[in-house]
C-alpha cells in the first residue's frame, strides 16, 4: 500500500529549521554537559543536558511530528521509554499486555516492575471478550498493546481495544516500532501514548540505541517528561543528530522495506520447505483484512517456519549470504533472527510454545536491497 505522499515531505522536513547563529541547514549536535548562566536560574532556556538540550529538543519535536501528536519524548532505548511509561502508574496496579510482546519487554516486566507491586497479566488481545474479562474496573490502570506483534505478527484492533480501555478508565499503550509512523497512526485509532524503539526503523542503519513516547495529553506529557529528567534515561546529543538525519529517509526506506518484504513472503508462502508463513500483507494472514483497516502498510518484517528440525534450521542459516543472524530489526540490511534462542529466550517456555515460537520459527527484517538478490539467497539456503 502507498505511503501518503505528503508524508515523504514531512520526514524530509521534520519540523527543523536552520541554525540562527551560522545558517547550518542540519541540526547542530550540541555536544555539551551544561549551560552559562547569566545569574542563578536565568539562562537562555537551557541549564543542563538532562533537562533539556537544543538537538534533543529539536529530535522530540520531529518525533511529534512523526505521529501527528502534541508531545515527543525521546529516551536511551526502547527499554528506557518503556519504564518510563511504567513509572507513571502507581505502585498496585494492573496492567493487561498482549501475551506475545516483545521478550524484552515481557522481562521489564516479569523481572523488574513485578517486584514492586505491578500486577501484569498477559493475554490474547486477538480476542477483545478476554481483555474484557480480565479488566478490573477499580485496578487495571493500562492495557499495553503490540501491533503487528514479535514475532509472530498477530494484529491487535486498536479502536476495539481503545474502546475497552475508555470504557475502564485505563490508559491505552500501543508500541509502533514494527509499523513505523508512517504505516499506523495509533494515536488516530484512540491510543493514549505511543512508543518506538528508535533503534529500529526511524533510526534504520543499526547504529544507534533509543526509544521514544508520542502523546497528546499534557498532563502524561508533564509526568513523563519529569520522569525523564529525573530518571535521566535521556539520548546524548550525538544520538539525536543522528535520529534526524534517519528520518529525513523514513520514507523512502519504509516503501522499500514493505516492497521487499511483500515479494519475500509470497515467495516463502510458495517454497515446499516452509510449512508457514507469518506476514499481514499476505491475503491467507487470518487478520488481513483488520490489518489492511488500521494500517497503511505492511512493513517489512516476516517470519516463517523451517519443514525439518532444528539441524535444518542451522544448515539454512549457515547458507544465507545476504541476510545476516543478528538480533534487531529495521535497519537497511537484512537480518534473520531466531527468536526461540535470540530475542525471546527470556519468555516462559511455556508460552513459547504457546504462541508458536519453536526451534523452527525465523524472523526476516528485510532490507532495502534488490528483492531478487534477496529471493535468490533463501532460495539457496532453502535448497
Amino acid at each position: 500500500m502507498p505511503i501518503n505522499p505528503s508524508d515523504f515531505t514531512l520526514v524530509v522536513h521534520p519540523g527543523t529549521s536552520p541554525e540562527p547563529v551560522t545558517g547550518a541547514i542540519m541540526t547542530p549536535i550540541f555536544q555539551t554537559s551544561t549551560f552559562v548562566q547569566q545569574a542563578p536560574g536565568v539562562h537562555k532556556g537551557y541549564d543542563y543536558s538532562r533537562a533539556d538540550n537544543p538537538t534533543r529538543e529539536k529530535l522530540e519535536h520531529a518525533f511529534a511530528l512523526l505521529e501527528k501528536s502534541r508531545f515527543g519524548l525521546s529516551f536511551a532505548s526502547g527499554l528506557a521509554a518503556e519504564q518510563a511509561i511504567i513509572q507513571i502508574l502507581e505502585p498496585g496496579s494492573t496492567i493487561l499486555v498482549c501475551e506475545d510482546v516483545y521478550g524484552g519487554t515481557g522481562r521489564l516486566f516479569r523481572r523488574l516492575f513485578a517486584k514492586y507491586g505491578f500486577d501484569f497479566r498477559f493475554v490474547d488481545m486477538r480476542n477483545l471478550d478476554e481483555i474484557k474479562s480480565n479488566i478490573n474496573k477499580n485496578k487495571t490502570s493500562m492495557i499495553w498493546v503490540e501491533t503487528p506483534t514479535n514475532p509472530t505478527l498477530r494484529i491487535v484492533d486498536i479502536k476495539g481495544v481503545a474502546a475497552i480501555a475508555k470504557e475502564n478508565n485505563a490508559l491505552l499503550v500501543v508500541d509502533n516500532t514494527f509499523s513505523s509512523p508512517l504505516f499506523q497512526a495509533p494515536l488516530a485509532l484512540g491510543a493514549d501514548i505511543v512508543v518506538h524503539s528508535t533503534t529500529k526503523y526511524i533510526g534504520g542503519h543499526s547504529d544507534i540505541i533509543g526509544g521514544a513516547v508520542m502523546l497528546n495529553s499534557q498532563e502524561l506529557y508533564e509526568k513523563l517528561k519529569f520522569v525523564q529528567f529525573a530518571g535521566g534515561a535521556t539520548p546524548a546529543p550525538i544520538e539525536c543528530f543522528l535520529l534526524l538525519r534517519s528520518i529525513m529517509t523514513l520514507g523512502v526506506r519504509m516503501e522499500r522495506h514493505e516492497k521487499n518484504a511483500i515479494k519475500v513472503a509470497e515467495f516463502l508462502e510458495g517454497h515446499k520447505n516452509v510449512r508457514s508463513v507469518y506476514f499481514p500483507g499476505l491475503k491467507n494472514h487470518p487478520q488481513h483484512d483488520l490489518a489492511k483497516s488500521q494500517m497503511t502498510g505492511f512493513s517489512g518484517m516476516v517470519s516463517f517456519d523451517l519443514k525439518g528440525d532444528y539441524s535444518h534450521v542451522l544448515a539454512f542459516l549457515e547458507k544465507l549470504k545476504v541476510f545476516t543472524l543478528a538480533e534487531s530489526l529495521g535497519g537497511v540490511e537484512s537480518l534473520v533472527n531466531h527468536p526461540e534462542k535470540m530475542t525471546h529466550a527470556s519468555v516462559p517456555e511455556d508460552l513459547r510454545r504457546k504462541l508458536g515460537i519453536n526451534s523452527n520459527l525465523l524472523r526476516l527484517s528485510v532490507g532495502i536491497e534488490s528483492e531478487e538478490d534477496l529471493i535468490a539467497d533463501l532460495d539457496r539456503a532453502l535448497s
